[in-house]
């Protein structure tokens, strides 16, 4: 979409207005939550939520790491662990803002923190959209992506259709990239489709400001 959004509520309430104004039907929401990889979003997190994800290798940097969470009570490693690797449940708060950067080879993620996730969850479940309106309220600098598929009305297939929200990153080369304060809405009519006359003739039809295409996903 051309069109600019300020926030990440004013890109999902547009993408939802156009499945809304466009589609026959629509799936549940994908949203795809991006580890924690800035100063900013680690000082966010600590400030707002209460645990965390924590996976990496057992690096000779990484040891040292692991056994100062050890001395202040604040992880609890999973029982099922390996010489190389460790996941653990990391209890967040501002007492560890001295820890960033983060040792190389150790991912913190929300993924499994409501109310991206529950303990225990997959990253990579579905939600409601009531769920999806909790995790862009508290969104903050963290970055997500939500896929939608659909059915666009008056297209002959519905294979590949759907609708990409990315908020704090831009889709490019198949991935979507971490971009602070950027929010887009990115539309897809399936590779069968996009370039035939009848996908270009649903282009047209729709009023959409669309900009320069990228590969799908």
């Amino acid at each position: 979409m051309r069109e600019p959004f300020p926030d990440g509520l004013s890109a999902l309430t547009r993408a939802r207005a156009i499945m809304r104004d466009l589609a026959d039907w629509t799936a549940l929401p994908w949203p795809q939550l991006e580890d924690v990889t800035t100063a900013e979003q680690y000082r966010y997190a600590l400030h707002t939520f209460d645990t965390a994800r924590m996976a990496g290798d057992r690096e000779p940097g990484v040891v040292p790491f692991l056994d100062e969470l050890r001395r202040r009570g604040v992880v609890t490693f999973d029982t099922e662990q390996s010489k190389s690797w460790f996941t653990a449940d990391l209890r967040l708060s501002p007492d560890l803002a001295d820890l960033w950067p983060l040792p190389e080879g150790v991912d913190l993620g929300l993924y499994t923190t409501p109310p991206f996730g529950a303990p225990g969850g997959e990253p990579e479940d579905t939600c409601t959209e009531e769920e999806l309106d909790r995790m862009v309220s508290v969104l903050g600098p963290l970055t997500l992506s939500v896929i939608w598929d659909c059915a666009w009305r008056g297209l002959p297939e519905a294979k590949g259709c759907g609708v990409l929200l990315c908020l704090n990153s831009v889709w490019t080369q198949q991935i979507a990239v971490p971009s602070p304060g950027e929010f887009g809405v990115w539309i897809s009519l399936g590779p069968r489709v996009a370039w035939t006359p009848a996908g270009q003739t649903w282009v047209r039809d729709s009023g959409l400001e669309l900009g320069k295409p990228q590969t799908g996903w």
